[in-house]
């Protein structure tokens, strides 16, 4: 690792850290608080949404927009302009190109449709991911930040094989910056659960797992793909996500240091975020 110690980590000049876990359980909330002393925040999701997915996700307004005939001549004749306000706080437009399958009355994709924005989705996240490298020298170079964090995504461990020491994702972030698993408890399961059940949002699946709860879901609702209630699918599949991502979290933290949430629920400073970092290394073994 980077900072073999705690006291490597505090008294170390340049500090980047990644944060990775489940959405939220503190990655961007730690983040923020960070960025308010003078860390660079850069923001997996955000650059996904803004450098990899932008296109198409501007070009799905613009897609439903020509089904309105003003705007259709609007578009046609340059008169207005139609592009995602993405933000760091606002992903919305990226989860909402992400879509979700079943009932087109009902908001649903067609099946081969969502694989297709998943198979983009995955591509972006490693693109962006790789790209971590040449941010943290550019917030120094041109910014002059002199620490970093990155804010990663909740499906990065659906993107790389952290059990394969040769992984090229895992190798590249490794090599420039102290991983941190943010850790919930059974308790902090069952909150998300509850949360997403009111508002479940689009989430991305490794292509085999999908199928999978993709069909159990078929199987269970004894209708076809495009018949089925999309968020009842989001709901179904969520419960089954989070338990599939643990085991991949795990073999992520090998690689750097563990946190609980609880742990993060606690800072409420910069200084305390240095604690809680310093701390985790103390207990690596």
């Amino acid at each position: 690792m980077i900072y073999p110690t705690a006291q490597d980590f505090l008294n170390a000049p340049h500090k980047q850290v990644l944060l990775f876990g489940m959405s939220g359980l503190g990655k961007t909330t730690l983040s923020n608080l960070v960025r308010s002393a003078g860390w660079f925040h850069y923001s997996v999701d955000y650059r996904i949404g803004t450098r990899y997915m932008g296109e198409f996700i501007s070009d799905n307004f613009k897609r439903e927009a020509m089904k309105v005939p003003l705007l259709r001549e609007l578009l046609m004749s340059d008169s207005v302009y139609i592009a995602s306000n993405i933000t760091f706080d606002n992903l919305a437009p990226l989860s909402t190109y992400l879509g979700k399958p079943g009932a087109a009355d009902r908001g649903g994709l067609p099946f081969a449709e969502y694989q297709r924005r998943q198979a983009q989705h995955a591509r972006a996240e490693v693109a962006a991911m790789l790209d971590t490298t040449r941010f943290i020298a550019r917030a120094k170079d041109i910014y002059g930040y002199d620490n970093f964090i990155c804010d990663t995504s909740g499906s990065i461990c659906e993107v790389v094989e952290a059990d394969t020491p040769s992984d090229p994702v895992m190798r590249e972030l490794s090599d420039h910056l102290l991983l941190v698993w943010i850790k919930g408890s059974e308790a902090h399961r069952e909150e998300l659960c509850r949360r997403f059940a009111r508002a479940p949002k689009p989430m991305y699946y490794r292509p085999d797992f999908l199928m999978q709860v993709w069909g159990e879901f078929l199987a269970l609702e004894g209708k076809g793909p495009d018949e089925v209630d999309p968020d009842a699918f989001l709901r179904f599949g969520y419960g089954r996500l989070l338990e599939s991502r643990q085991p991949r979290y795990a073999a992520m933290a090998r690689w750097g240091v563990t946190v609980t949430a609880e742990d993060v629920a606690m800072v409420k400073t910069p200084s305390d975020f240095d604690g809680l970092i310093a701390t985790a290394l103390e207990r690596r073994p």
